[in-house]
């Protein structure tokens, strides 16, 4: 076997016509244009032009006749210097082409970048599509000196050829064919670290040059090489090559493992993927590194969705969006289909999902399929990534925030794999040591109430084979606990915790012309509120909320032209709340309330239709019911359509619209909220989006979306938008026969009424029909434009530019205020929504270098939220009080001022190590680099005779993340 000869060097044969893209070339002419040669007004412009090169007696000319430039020495010397072959890169002969004996010559057209590297290779004269491969799969690793045009390097094109010649047999003595002779090298080529096989490594020994062997698709290679000493070059794109010294038997062949290390570790690699056919309007899908190596994210992939357009925050590093200007309880969170009740650790920290678990993430900004059903905002679905079957895998990390693992196994013989993943929050405590020490120093004897803030999850997956289907069975978990905790006996104790269980099994298999899935889910969500004061008298609340839930997917390909995906889902949830108290006659009553219980079911369905290859028309349809015992149904019908029309390859116009619905939301979702405020009806709102996506220039994506959501009817359980649901309470009016005075066994009575209603009415559900709710129910409206430029892995570097303009409102009471600041009124009118953001913008960017160290930084811009009672005081105006003295006075809801802007700078650092088994990187995020302060409120002081004085309120929240983490 003979390996495809070399293409000769441009410069040497006639056969490597080079075009030059002669940039600098235009200019320099236009400047030696004579005085005479062009009118007054010429004006010389540098044009980007690619021109033929000839070969003169001189050298080489970029016209035909032109003749080569003369140095002051009169020594002729050519203005282009062509490259010249200084890697080669061989092409071996397929071994299963060997027994048809094709040879010949495949001709590549090669354009080389300013450094002399391949940048594309195309086949220009084919031979044989497995030669034409093995050609197009080594020309990229050639490598030239740089082409130079009056000494300046330049891009140039060139042919090339790989000529192949078919083995021959071995003939024998007696004239027949000789046996091959034995095996003695085999064994695998893979990447150091990784251990990922390498397809199509090249291996050539020093005693026989002209007999490259190949690695097969799985890196595997054999060799039959003669016996004795050899020095093997194994060569590979992205692989550093190496040489090793190898002693060969005729006897037995000798088993090796060679590993090379990559030229960059983990590089930014353009994956192709098998994607799904985009039939939506807003998805934005993130792989990768996309989702790991964003700055200021601490790595989790859930913090990326906050950088995406259309998301605002509740404040800067709290990583709960609020998506197009609806409430962040709106947005539902997803794990493969399973709704996740929260998402990220004690607001700021991670999320409650090992980073390791997750493949990919589709945020859908709005408009999301049927199958997201119960929202009003958008929907956020992290896809588990698929066990690997080649061994055993893992990593483990550790920073100042908390210390993970994850690890995998695959079962070969019984086609079992199993995934463990962890995180304990072991550090917290150094935040809370610097919380700690910013308190007063405690008065002699005493000891400040320790703070407390503390995590951790957990994650476990079984696979198995069954057939042709998947049998997975996925559990997961997570605790926070955050408060403060008393260190002496004259301390309160004040924790809160919140902890979820979830427990999901799914078959899935194939089934006529598609594929069914089959589901079931056990969870459990708890909600605790503990306080023990300096009297000894301690109270907790428990609220758990369990739940039992199953589903059922179909999807098929009835046609070429035609697809259906259909559904249906049962949730069942029963919340119990339990009132533990003790006084300090150390009695420990524990009683129990039953509060909710609850059933909603849903069925969806939608047709992918594609009349042609540029339309794609998909209608949808889902139907929920919503069950709170005892007697209360509420029924939601919500038809979906997106249409996509594909103007050509670069453009698609897109279009959806659809009604939605969700129970009454509180500020994030908590357990029984959804269940127990059915009582108040159902959310409903519109959602329509038109857009475009374009591919700009190479690998560069632009998408542009506007949409319009009119609240139809909104109940947000939050006194944002309303200033008449908090009531004044008049210490003036006495109690009601049986209740209490206020702040004196309030508590104790509220609980025996609750008992009282179940002993009387002898069931597990308390009468509602008189408790007195507050009105939550409102309407609004968001509207607005978002753009998202970005550059998918590729090249070495990511990244993305997201834009939005938008605006959310409520309609909202609110009162009237005189010039003394006395209410003397109300009104209503449609105001900007407590989180409403008119401008945001990110700048993503994160590029890796040859020697593996990566540089990110990330650019956040947003405007101000207005200055509501959200997070801090309304806005006031200056005023005199009834003296005539100057006050401040607060102002009318309707004119309060926008909080100032704020500005953000985030980075991340890394560096990354190759080991022959696993990888190290060290790496250091930080969220907020500049230590910028956002404001979020204002105090006015002052009045009475005192000066008046407006302090900016607002506290810098920095995260610094410095950690390592190694991967098997």
């Amino acid at each position: 076997m003979t390996r495809g000869q070399r293409g000769r060097r441009p410069g040497v044969c006639a056969l490597a016509v080079a075009l030059v893209l002669l940039v600098p070339v235009l200019a320099a002419s236009a400047q030696d244009v004579p005085d005479g040669g062009a009118s007054d007004g010429a004006v010389a412009t540098e044009v980007l032009t690619e021109v033929e090169l000839r070969r003169t007696d001189a050298g080489w000319a970029v016209d035909p006749g032109a003749q080569a430039d003369t140095g002051d020495a009169g020594v002729a010397r050519p203005a282009f210097v062509p490259p010249s072959l200084v890697a080669d890169s061989p092409a071996p002969y397929p071994p299963g082409l060997a027994a048809e004996g094709v040879a010949g010559v495949v001709k590549l057209e090669l354009l080389l970048d300013e450094a002399g590297e391949v940048e594309s290779a195309t086949l220009v004269e084919p031979l044989h599509p497995l030669l034409d491969r093995a050609a197009l799969h080594a020309a990229p690793s050639l490598r030239f000196t740089p082409a130079t045009l009056e000494g300046q390097p330049v891009q140039v094109r060139l042919f090339f050829e790989y000529r192949f010649e078919a083995p021959l047999p071995v003939v024998a003595a007696d004239g027949g064919v000789a046996p091959e002779g034995p095996v003695t090298l085999r064994g695998l080529v893979r990447t150091k670290g990784n251990r990922r096989p390498i397809p199509g490594a090249v291996l050539l020994s020093d005693v026989l040059p002209d007999a490259p062997v190949q690695a097969d698709a799985q890196g595997r290679f054999e060799a039959r090489w003669p016996q004795g000493s050899h020095k093997v070059r194994v060569v590979a794109p992205g692989h550093k090559p190496f040489v090793f010294r190898e002693t060969l038997s005729a006897k037995e062949a000798l088993e090796v493992v060679y590993g090379l290390e990559p030229l960059v570790i983990n590089p930014y690699e353009t994956v192709v993927r098998a994607d799904r056919e985009r039939t939506e309007v807003s998805r934005v899908t993130l792989h990768d590194a996309e989702l790991r190596e964003v700055p200021g994210t601490m790595g989790d992939p859930f913090r990326v969705v906050m950088l995406m357009p259309g998301v605002g925050s509740m404040l800067s590093g709290v990583a709960y969006p609020v998506v197009r200007g609806s409430q962040p309880a709106s947005t539902g969170y997803f794990l493969d289909g399973i709704r996740v009740p929260i998402l990220f650790h004690l607001f700021l920290g991670p999320a409650v999902i090992h980073p390791d678990f997750i493949d990919s993430i589709d945020f859908y900004a709005g408009t999301p399929p049927p199958k997201y059903g119960r929202l009003m905002g958008g929907a956020i679905d992290g896809r588990l990534s698929r066990p690997r079957d080649d061994g055993v895998h893992g990593s483990a990390y550790a920073d100042l925030i908390n210390a993970g693992f994850f690890l995998e196994t695959p079962f070969e013989d019984s086609g079992t794999n199993v995934s463990l993943a962890g995180r304990y929050s072991y550090t917290p405590w150094l935040i809370a040591l610097a919380a700690n020490s910013l308190q007063s120093p405690p008065a002699p004897g005493r000891e400040n109430p320790k703070v407390v803030l503390d995590f951790w999850d957990y994650q476990a997956r079984v696979e198995q084979d069954v057939g042709r289907g998947k049998l997975r069975l996925f559990a997961f978990g997570s605790s926070d606990t955050f408060g403060t905790e008393a260190q002496d006996e004259l301390s309160s104790t004040s924790l809160q915790s919140i902890i979820f269980h979830r427990v999901d099994l799914r078959h899935r298999h194939p089934l006529g012309p598609g594929e069914l899935e089959v589901g079931a889910t056990w969870g459990l969500d708890r909600f605790a509120v503990i306080n023990e004061d300096v009297a000894d008298n301690a109270n907790a609340v428990y609220i758990d909320q369990g739940t039992w839930s199953a589903r059922l997917g179909y999807t098929a390909t009835l046609s070429p032209r035609v697809a259906v995906r259909a559904g249906a889902d049962v949730d069942h949830k029963r919340a119990i709340v339990d009132l533990v108290s003790e006084g300090n006659d150390g009695g420990l009553p524990v009683e129990t309330a039953p509060v909710a219980l609850g059933t909603f079911m849903g069925a969806w369905v939608e047709l992918v239709w594609q009349p042609d290859d540029k339309w794609s028309v998909v209608p949808g349809l889902r139907v929920d019911n919503y069950h709170l015992s005892p007697g209360i149904d509420r029924e939601a019908l919500e038809p979906r359509l997106t249409v996509r029309r594909k103007m050509s390859d670069r453009l698609t116009l897109k279009g959806g619209a659809g009604l939605f619905h969700q129970p009454p939301t509180s500020l994030i979702s908590l357990p029984v909220v959804d269940v127990g405020s059915l009582l108040l009806g159902l959310q409903e709102g519109v959602q329509v989006s038109v857009g475009a996506e374009w591919k700009a220039w190479k690998d560069l994506e632009v998408g542009l979306d506007l949409y319009v959501n009119p609240m139809l009817r909104t109940i947000e359980l939050t006194p944002f938008s309303d200033e008449m649901l908090v009531d004044e309470v008049d210490p003036d009016m006495p109690p009601e026969d049986g209740e209490a005075a206020p702040g004196v066994g309030g508590t104790r009575s509220r609980r025996r009424a609750l008992q009282q209603e179940d002993d009387d009415d002898g069931g597990w559900i308390p009468d509602r029909s008189d408790i007195d709710f507050p009105d939550f129910t409102s309407s609004g409206m968001a509207y607005g434009l978002e753009l998202l430029i970005r550059h998918p892995l590729g090249d070495n570097w990511f990244g993305w530019l997201s834009y939005s303009l938008q605006r959310s409102t409520r309609q909202t009471r609110f009162q009237r205020y005189d010039a003394e600041g006395n209410a003397i009124g109300e009104d209503e009118a449609e105001l900007p929504f407590v989180f409403d953001q008119t401008h945001i913008v990110n700048l993503v960017l994160s590029y890796k270098f040859s020697n593996s160290v990566t540089v990110g930084g990330v650019v956040h811009f947003n405007t101000g939220r207005p200055e509501y009672s959200a997070l801090g005081t309304p806005t006031h105006r200056q005023g005199v009080d009834a003296a005539g003295r100057p006050a401040w006075i607060k102002a009318d809801r309707d004119r309060v001022d926008r909080l100032p802007g704020f500005l953000r700078f985030d980075v991340r650092l890394s560096k990354a190590w190759v080991y022959d088994n696993f990888n190290l990187e060290a790496y250091l995020d930080m969220l907020n680099v500049t230590i910028s302060r956002e404001t979020v409120g204002f105090e006015y002081e002052g009045g009475g005779g005192r000066p008046l004085t407006k302090t900016p309120v607002g506290l810098p929240i920095v995260l610094p993340i410095l950690g390592v983490k190694g991967r098997y």
